[in-house]
């Protein structure tokens, strides 16, 4: 053994390089015995800086990615249209404004869609012929009882929370505004596939119901529905081995959502149905005057009120409150009518008043 010892910078070089590395043993080190003229006296080691640590990106094969972006992409938009129509269509119906905004649109299992419901729910069986299988429709219990309630003549009161199935009566009365929706849906759905939409069944509890195995992958397409103060949702359950055979015509390529075209006789005979088939209002005004609000206040049956308006004048048909026709009072088949005479003159502009010389 050499007699020779260590001078103290080598002695806290290799000490300093022992504490560097996180708990890896140090490298043997040879050390160079010289005088403390040396140039490399006391140097400091550096360690090897550690490798890069590889990428690791989680996977859950409970939930495979079984659609492709391109497809929620047009579902997406599908259903954006479906949304609008459809509260259109049942602000009409319930005679009130009622928004419907698309939430998401997602993918998942079937287990996870139903244990994330309500019970009780009206759950909605539907039959899309002639695809195979089942699609769902889900109306949450808070949006049930107000569409119902209002349908009732009621007033709904989002404080008041009901916690029971609905009743047969119900199940018919919400099974109008199911049925709209259907209407829409088939109508969103018809540059994809000829759909016939009926309800096969009508659940309470959403657990008793299973189309597909528990892993089936569905998607998931959430509407919020706003009536009021109240607010719901509406869930639309697709699972995707009923429309894996129409994955092209989903696809962004082979799907246009809004496009311009010469329109055919088809298109425009739609058109026209629906034109001929939408409701309008007419109105006949007998005659118009104006009294004091102390005259207003004594009014009793029996007075009489004169107008400027002369009994032999035509009336005022007017047509979504805008005068169209001259009319005249009658009566046919026992029942008080009008006959049309004339079309209303639309008022000209006035002139420009001559100028003064």
């Amino acid at each position: 053994m050499s007699d020779e010892s260590l001078s103290q910078n080598q002695v806290e070089s290799l000490l300093k390089a022992m504490e560097t590395v996180d708990g890896a043993p140090p490298k043997p080190q040879t050390p160079k015995f010289s005088d403390e003229k040396s140039p490399t006296a006391g140097a400091r080691t550096t360690p090897a800086a550690p490798a890069a640590a590889p990428r690791v990106t989680a996977y859950d094969f409970k939930r495979p990615e079984r659609v492709g972006k391109d497809q929620m992409r047009a579902m997406h938009s599908l259903h954006e249209s479906l949304a609008r129509n459809f509260g259109a269509s049942v602000s009409g119906m319930l005679r009130t404004m009622i928004e419907v905004k698309l939430l998401s649109v997602d993918q998942l299992t079937y287990s996870e869609f139903v244990f994330s419901l309500d019970n009780p729910s009206c759950f909605n069986v539907l039959a899309p012929s002639p695809l195979n299988g089942n699609w769902i429709l889900d109306i949450a219990p808070t949006l049930s009882y107000a569409i119902i309630d209002r349908m009732l003549g009621g007033d709904p009161d989002p404080n008041e929370t009901i916690r029971r199935p609905l009743t047969e009566i119900e199940n018919r009365l919400i099974g109008r505004v199911v049925e709209l929706f259907l209407k829409r849906l088939r109508e969103s759905w018809e540059n994809i596939v000829d759909l016939e939409l009926t309800i096969e069944k009508v659940e309470s509890n959403p657990q008793l119901v299973q189309i597909v195995p528990p892993n089936e992958v569905v998607i998931l397409v959430g509407f919020e529905v706003l009536l009021g103060k109240n607010r719901g949702m509406m869930n639309l359950c697709i699972p995707f081995n009923t429309i894996e055979n129409f994955n092209s015509r989903l696809s962004r390529n082979g799907w246009v959502g809004y496009g311009k075209g010469t329109p055919t006789e088809e298109t425009r005979g739609k058109i026209s149905t629906s034109m001929s088939e939408a409701p309008v209002d007419i109105v006949v005004t007998l005659a118009r005057s104006k009294i004091r609000t102390g005259d207003l206040l004594e009014l009793a049956v029996g007075d009489i009120i004169t107008t400027e308006k002369e009994i032999n004048s035509p009336l005022e048909l007017a047509v979504q409150d805008v005068p169209k026709f001259n009319a005249r009072v009658g009566a046919f088949k026992g029942k008080k009518a009008v006959r049309i005479e004339s079309v209303m003159e639309r008022p000209k502009r006035d002139a420009p008043p001559p100028e003064s010389k």
